[in-house]
């Protein structure tokens, strides 16, 4: 009778499929999928200007970890689309690879004693910040594109700072490990070491088969959130928010992210006798009626929208008044910042700010239409901002004001 043993014991581990090859596939993966994971990430938090104004910036007092070295492009207009398309797809596909990684060093969590020497006990900590930051990233980010907010608190520090914390562990972890790992990948026969159990049961599956388990879960995420990028493909997104099932038809008949009624637009206040957009800027302030805007002249720019979350829309075809048009109104030849204000009252980024080459692109619109017609209550009516390259809540939606002007 085989007597019942602790976890700390490796007898207590015995699944064949574990040994160094097969941990040192998972974690050449991750090294590639993690460092490009970090990469779009801090690409995609750099498309929001965080250094031009605090409305843009969610991550408070971030001293050294804020460095940005560039102004947000407006080329290519589908920057940002491909760029958060990347992030989040990626994280998705790689949740399979970073458990399967962990499953497979487990036994490691549970060895005696924990600390061996001082060397040991800090290669122990990183491990912990590494593990946990990692779980920690994944959750908040998977979180984050069901719209779900359960965090105790913004989700944008939280993620970024998460992000640096995990990533610093990483490349620790990293420089230790690669050479090891591909050490064993290029060795004809595999060493044994403490990730082999001394007992193993009948293998069920090889390690191969294991592989192409793992892979296959990837392929499943990867099939079933790469659709949020594609009209075409939009329904396969099973795993990603996209607007909707049905957005609708016509026009308008594309994905939105907040609802008129969501973000407590009154229909009074965007009623056309009562709306006026108020332009502050050198020379003064103007206001300016729907129809007013309608009678200056009117530029047309295909554009997408791209949003955190990862789902975007095909470009849509905009038509409305150019933002460095606007500016001249107010005594500016040279297009400077401008600061945007909506009419929604409660929530982040009711209140957007865009540098002076995103107001000087003669595509970036203060958009009146969407695809020849007027846009829809919850596309933005009566007027939107529409920038290429830009995130998604950076194209304001019921715009109030607009005052240019260095920021």
């Amino acid at each position: 009778m085989r007597l019942p043993v602790s976890p700390t014991s490796p007898r207590f581990w015995r699944s064949p499929v574990r040994g160094p090859r097969f941990t040192s596939v998972l974690g050449l993966v991750l090294l590639v999928g993690i460092t490009v994971l970090f990469v779009t990430g801090l690409v995609s938090y750099a498309a929001y200007n965080p250094d031009l104004s605090p409305v843009n910036d969610k991550t408070p007092d971030k001293g050294i970890l804020g460095f940005y070295l560039f102004s947000w492009p407006t080329d290519p207009h589908w920057l940002y689309r491909f760029n958060q398309g990347v992030h989040v797809t990626l994280g998705l596909t790689l949740i399979p690879v970073l458990l399967a990684k962990l499953w497979s060093v487990v036994p490691r969590l549970f060895t005696l004693p924990p600390a061996r020497s001082l060397a040991h006990a800090l290669e122990r900590i990183s491990l912990l910040l590494l593990v946990g930051g990692g779980l920690f990233e994944f959750v908040t980010g998977v979180f984050n594109v069901q719209l779900n907010y359960v965090f105790p608190g913004s989700f944008y520090p939280l993620h970024f700072y998460g992000a640096w914390v995990f990533f610093a562990a990483f490349v620790a972890h990293a420089a230790l490990k690669t050479p090891t790992a591909l050490r064993n990948l290029r060795q004809g026969r595999e060493e044994r070491n403490d990730l082999v159990s001394p007992d193993p049961l009948e293998p069920t599956v090889s390690r191969r088969g294991a592989l192409w388990f793992v892979g296959g879960g990837s392929l499943l995420l990867f099939l079933t959130t790469v659709g949020q990028d594609f009209d075409g493909l939009r329904r396969t997104a099973l795993l990603a928010p996209h607007g909707g099932a049905d957005p609708g038809t016509g026009p308008n008949g594309f994905q939105i992210n907040k609802t008129a009624a969501y973000a407590g637009i009154d229909a009074a206040e965007t009623d056309e006798d009562a709306w006026r957009l108020v332009v502050t800027g050198r020379t003064g302030t103007v206001r300016l009626s729907r129809a007013r805007l309608a009678q200056l002249p009117l530029h047309s720019a295909s554009l997408p929208i791209a949003c955190v979350e990862g789902w975007s829309t095909s470009d849509q075809w905009w038509r409305g008044v150019r933002l460095r048009d606007l500016a001249a109104l107010v005594g500016y030849d040279d297009p400077p910042d401008v600061f945007v204000e909506s009419l929604q009252a409660h929530g982040a980024f009711r209140k957007a700010a865009l540098r002076a080459n995103q107001v000087a692109d003669p595509r970036s619109l203060l958009a009146l239409h969407v695809n020849g017609e007027d846009l829809s209550p919850d596309h933005g009516y009566p007027a939107r901002i529409i920038v290429p390259a830009a995130p998604g809540v950076l194209n304001t939606k019921w715009v109030a004001r607009m005052t240019f002007g260095d920021l």
